[in-house]
């Protein structure tokens, strides 16, 4: 099949073009660099030209509110749009575990409006939650760091590799479009400052991690299971944190 790759050559994009390139597909990796913008529309028509299946996993520049909403919806709509022209018939879209339960994360906001414009949009489509990633681990605690203080909720994490989350979307894009969300899950769930301080002793960082209830996670104050699936409900990964720390020190 001919599986455009929206954010093709991004974290997890150049591993999804990778692995469908592996198995025989003709996976072709769309973005600005590229020659193709979503915001505007710009060369959506030709890349989706033949394509069976588009595969977004495109990320905002900006995690600016009002920007990272434009991003998403505008982007959506034009991808959309060009899809249904070109006669896609599946639309995959990579999402984030958790994003309906904390509605002061501006970001979560963005992309719960994405996922319900997928699923009113004239294209069969899946969306893929994932958890966070292992490799957001240094800057979410650089982003909750005060001095030497980095302060996180004690509450359940569930990360999982980027290696991992590519091969969950690789294997969705092939199969037929789901008309739901399904959620992937890292193999192992954490207590969130028991996996920074984890962190952050194989990197030789000297910081202290501080559990508090009432740290926020990028604006948001979370319950025991707002990042986390519910129970038995998610696909789980296979590459267990010590291992790929180890691969990371």
């Amino acid at each position: 099949m001919k599986i455009v790759v929206i954010g093709g050559t991004g974290l997890i994009g150049g591993k999804v073009v990778g692995k469908l390139t592996e198995r025989g597909h003709e996976a072709v990796p769309a973005a600005p660099g590229t020659g193709v913008n979503t915001l505007t529309g710009e060369g959506l028509d030709t890349v989706l030209a033949g394509a069976q299946v588009v595969v977004d996993v495109a990320n905002s520049p900006t995690f600016e509110e009002s920007a990272v909403l434009e991003f998403f919806t505008t982007s959506t709509r034009n991808l959309l749009a060009a899809e249904a022209k070109a006669g896609v018939t599946h639309h995959l879209a990579l999402s984030i575990v958790g994003i309906d339960g904390l509605p002061d994360n501006g970001y979560f906001r963005a992309k719960a409006a994405q996922e319900r414009l997928i699923k009113q949009g004239p294209v069969p489509y899946s969306i893929l939650r994932a958890t966070q990633f292992f490799e957001f681990v240094k800057g979410i605690a650089d982003t909750a760091t005060d001095g030497d203080t980095v302060r996180v909720p004690p509450v359940l994490f569930q990360p999982m590799a980027a290696e991992d989350v590519a091969e969950a979307v690789t294997k969705a894009a092939v199969e037929t479009p789901q008309k739901a969300t399904t959620e992937v899950a890292g193999p192992e769930a954490f207590r969130f400052d028991e996996l920074i301080t984890r962190a952050l002793h194989a990197w030789h960082d000297p910081r202290t991690v501080v559990p508090d209830a009432h740290a926020r996670y990028f604006g948001s104050e979370l319950t025991e299971r707002s990042l986390v699936p519910d129970e038995g409900s998610a696909r789980l990964a296979t590459i267990r944190f010590d291992d790929w720390l180890r691969t990371s020190s």
